[in-house]
């Protein structure tokens, strides 16, 4: 019993041993995981930062933020750090005497310094940053803006005659700048970087807008007392040497338009001088936009002239040679309608061809006259040309179209007559073996199809009497009538390879009459069905007869039977 306790005890204690091991592992790494965060903290560049700032100009703001930044940063290193490291200690201790749940409060308090210090270091950092930035950003930018300020001055005052009136509103705005240049000066040398900063700010986008203007207005000027004037002058000089020659120009109303533009343009001029920059720029492409507009349009006003030139006369005789080709079409078709049916449309487009022509000669004989009295633009006139010559084409090839439908009549005429004679052929001569045939008789359902056909003939004989001739109705019943030609002829065909495979099995079959009582009765109702023309009941017959003692006589009978016949 005791042995079994002295047991239990070494495993409780082994057990023990075990949780403080794990525990004691847990809290050292938790320990130096606190002591790498604190040396994080100790390794930040801020001594190297505040020594930056110490070159800088050591006045004012920058003293001032200097001082504030370099306690923040003494009190971290020297009040909190040694703090941290005593709370470390002291945790450590309490880790190696087994006094987790004390070690575990050291542990949090560490964790909230760190923080605080981590915090505070950062906030040092930020703003040393933001300093510095702004203090080497603020130098960058007053260099570049120093060399285009003296630039800018250079140039306004070496080509101040290209400026014109401006000129004195641009060294306005230039001497505007120099007082915040002063100002950035004075608060760079008194140390507010920051304050400087916002002066850069808004000195930049002062600045770059004046010496926009400055590169603008010269280029501007130019436009308005020069580019454009000059090409007014080779407008009018253009327009009035079209007019001489005898071009319309009225519809485009350039005089006008081009008076207003050099009105506006003194508006222009002054709103220049004003620095309204922007505006006077967006006017001037607007008016270079329209000026090479007008350049278009007097180009298009030549090669229409030309077009006109050209294409008059041609058109006037294309229109010439459509209106004898649709007369003589009419006359064709009036005498075509003595012969033949038309349709209420087809009969309708000679007048409505007419009726289209004159129109078109109406309008090409207005136009004749626009053209000699020279009193209509050009591009005008090259447009209604243009339509009249497309209508012209169109017209005729409707004609040429219609012409040729009339030449068909006759065609699908002798066609039709054609294909009458070859149905009456083929019908005389499935009449013809019918009736040569050796056969007791034709049966009646034959006869009907017969005179079925014969009168679909007739009926397509009597309409090609007619007169008028209506192609139409003769086409319809000539199809009706050599569809039920062709479906006579295939049943005539059957039937006389059925009579001739109906004599064959009934003498294939005699050899088996004198032995086979069955064979002998079914042969003789075939016989007595053939002889009453019931031509599918005696082969049904014979052919049961057949089967019944030689089983695919009747495929071999059928295949001697159709090379046959």
């Amino acid at each position: 019993m005791t042995l079994k306790y002295l047991i239990i005890g070494i495993i409780v204690l082994i057990a023990l041993i075990a949780i403080a091991f794990i525990f004691r592992r847990k809290h050292t790494a938790i320990i130096e995981k606190l002591e790498v965060q604190k040396m994080e903290i100790q390794h930040k560049p801020i001594l190297e930062e505040l020594t930056k700032v110490k070159q800088l100009n050591m006045n004012g703001e920058t003293e001032e933020r200097f001082e504030k930044w370099r306690s923040s940063w003494t009190e971290v290193m020297d009040d909190h750090m040694p703090a941290i490291d005593n709370l470390l200690f002291d945790a450590e201790e309490s880790v190696d005497r087994l006094r987790f749940g004390k070690a575990t409060k050291f542990e949090a308090e560490i964790e909230e310094k760190i923080a605080f210090c981590d915090k505070e270091m950062n906030r040092i950092l930020d703003e040393l940053s933001e300093l510095i930035g702004s203090e080497e950003a603020n130098r960058t930018e007053m260099e570049g803006l120093n060399e285009s300020y003296k630039a800018a001055r250079k140039n306004l005052l070496a080509h101040q005659h290209s400026f014109g009136n401006a000129a004195g509103p641009l060294e306005a705005r230039l001497e505007s700048i120099n007082p915040r240049l002063v100002e950035y000066d004075e608060l760079t040398a008194s140390g507010n970087y920051l304050k400087a900063r916002e002066t850069v700010l808004g000195l930049a986008t002062e600045a770059r807008e004046t010496f926009r203007l400055i590169e603008d207005v010269p280029v501007l000027l130019s436009e308005i007392q020069s580019k454009i004037p000059q090409a007014i002058r080779e407008l009018r000089s253009g327009l009035r040497e079209m007019e001489e020659q005898h071009y319309y120009l009225g519809h485009l109303r350039m005089d006008v338009r081009l008076n207003e533009m050099e009105e506006e343009l003194d508006d222009l001029k002054a709103k220049l001088e004003a620095l309204e920059a922007e505006e006077v720029k967006a006017r001037i492409h607007s008016i270079n936009e329209e000026i090479n507009g007008f350049y278009d349009h007097l180009e298009a006003e030549v090669y229409a002239r030309k077009y006109v030139e050209d294409n008059e006369l041609p058109v006037g005789d294309r229109l010439a040679e459509l209106g004898t080709f649709t007369r003589t079409t009419a006359d064709e078709a009036r005498f075509v309608q003595q012969n033949y049916r038309l349709s209420d449309q087809e009969a309708a487009v000679p007048e409505e061809a007419l009726e289209k022509l004159e129109g078109m000669e109406k309008r090409f004989m207005l136009l004749s006259d626009r053209i000699a009295h020279g009193q209509s633009a050009y591009s005008t006139l090259q447009e209604e040309l243009q339509e009249i010559a497309a209508e012209t084409e169109s017209l005729m090839q409707e004609q040429d179209d219609y012409a040729e439908r009339l030449k068909g009549l006759r065609v699908d005429e002798t066609k039709a007559r054609e294909q009458l004679d070859e149905l009456v052929r083929i019908l005389q001569n499935t009449d013809r073996k019918l009736y040569r045939a050796n056969t007791p008789g034709i049966p009646e359902e034959m006869d009907a199809r017969l005179e079925e056909a014969e009168e679909h003939l007739f009926v397509v004989t009597r309409n090609l009497q007619d007169m008028p001739l209506n192609m139409a109705l003769v086409n319809d019943n000539l199809e009706k009538a050599g569809q039920c030609v062709r479906e006579v002829e295939e049943k005539a065909i059957e039937m006389l390879e059925n009579v001739e495979l109906i004599e064959r099995l009934i003498q294939y079959g005699n050899r088996f009459r004198a032995t086979n009582p069955a064979v002998d009765e079914q042969l003789a109702e075939a016989e007595e069905a053939f002889n009453q023309c019931r031509y599918g009941k005696a082969l049904e017959d014979a052919a049961t007869a057949v089967e019944s003692v030689e089983p695919g006589a009747i495929r071999k009978i059928e295949v001697l039977v159709k090379e046959e016949v």
